[in-house]
């Protein structure tokens, strides 16, 4: 494949093509008019696209950089990617891996590199461990390693030393959006979990803890982080952290009863049960669901992960992050996560995921 070429416009490597992060990114820059988009993935692109959707293996340091060295005029980097692994030494190395060979590779070939936005997330702070002061900040001290997002970002700060290129960290929360094959999101966690809730007579009652049901919590809309994505480019600064929420709070036990009209469901109450666990069995009954009202073929495990579902449906303490930080920096946009959830649902209705 030949260069792609400005011909007038921007261009720029989104990672993680595929992804609720990566896709939703790709669509804002292509309405934008203002790029040329290369789309990264480790599967080929199956649906029309602005954004040249090229396959590659981040991990394999040989054949990325091969791939890479096709692309000589990349301004910008997006690193959506992201690799799960159950070792916490395992995902250091592996996503470390990721990032490394994918700006290594870049800069390599296109000397016109100038900035890197690296994504993170609530696990920074450590929200994945159990309550963190709140709201967390991104000058907040690091907890007990190892975390791969510090690897990552201890790296991008040492490689940009000198270099033509900086770099941007943002770190959204519980990210909401659609992307095909990437269960990773918790609006399709929600709206199986209610559909199959639905197809089995059942009201929505809430999966998780009574005390999570209680305490406040944030979401990030993927346009949300779409639009901070391409503020930063120009307008962060660089070598910074920023927090990127929809910028409102909720508690789920307000939220739960407009997410049960949205699906035309009784409210139930808390009866905190194991997803992973309940729902392991629930294929059949999909399918069922899917049949009946002509939706799209999706795998049942590509749908929703359910281990992501327990995660969120478990935190006993508050989970906040400060937007004060990107507010004063001039990126003031905000959404209503109840807003926000009407929407994606509605959006994977028209698509013909959920009926």
């Amino acid at each position: 494949m030949a260069a792609i070429t400005k011909d007038g416009r921007r261009t720029a490597i989104v990672s993680g093509g595929l992804g609720v992060i990566g896709r939703n990114l790709v669509d804002h820059l292509s309405e934008s008019g203002e790029w040329n988009i290369i789309a990264l993935s480790r599967r080929g692109a199956d649906f029309e696209s602005k954004a040249t959707y090229v396959p590659i293996d981040l991990l394999d340091p040989v054949s990325s950089r091969e791939v890479l060295a096709q692309f000589t005029d990349v301004d910008c980097i997006f690193h959506a990617a992201y690799q799960e692994r159950q070792a916490p030494a395992e995902q250091v190395s592996a996503n470390l891996d990721l990032l490394r060979n994918l700006v290594t590779g870049v800069a390599a070939a296109s000397p016109g590199l100038s900035r890197v936005v690296h994504y993170e997330g609530a696990k920074y702070y450590g929200v994945h461990l159990g309550a963190f002061p709140t709201p967390a900040k991104e000058s907040d001290a690091r907890h007990m390693p190892p975390n791969f997002y510090y690897d990552q970002e201890d790296w991008l700060k040492e490689a940009s030393a000198g270099a033509s290129w900086d770099y941007v960290v943002l770190r959204p929360d519980v990210v909401c959006g659609f992307a095909v094959g990437s269960p990773m999101s918790l609006v399709t966690v929600l709206a199986v979990y209610a559909l199959i809730s639905k197809e089995l007579g059942l009201p929505l009652k809430f999966p998780g803890t009574a005390d999570c049901y209680t305490r406040l919590a944030q979401v990030t809309d993927a346009g949300q982080l779409a639009a901070a994505s391409a503020w930063a480019i120009g307008n962060a600064a660089g070598g910074e952290a920023y927090n990127v929420t929809n910028g409102d709070l909720f508690r789920w036990n307000q939220l739960w009863p407009a997410l049960a009209r949205m699906f035309d469901m009784e409210v139930g109450g808390v009866q905190t049960i194991r997803l992973t666990e309940f729902m392991a069995d629930k294929a059949p009954i999909w399918q069922r669901i899917v049949e009946k009202h002509g939706l799209r073929n999706i795998a049942y495990d590509k749908i929703a992960a359910w281990g992501f579902g327990d995660f969120v449906f478990r935190c006993d303490f508050d989970v906040i992050s400060s937007m004060t930080k990107i507010r004063l920096a001039g990126f003031n946009q905000m959404v209503d996560s109840e807003a926000m959830f009407q929407r994606l649902f509605t959006g994977l209705r028209q698509r013909r995921v959920i009926p």
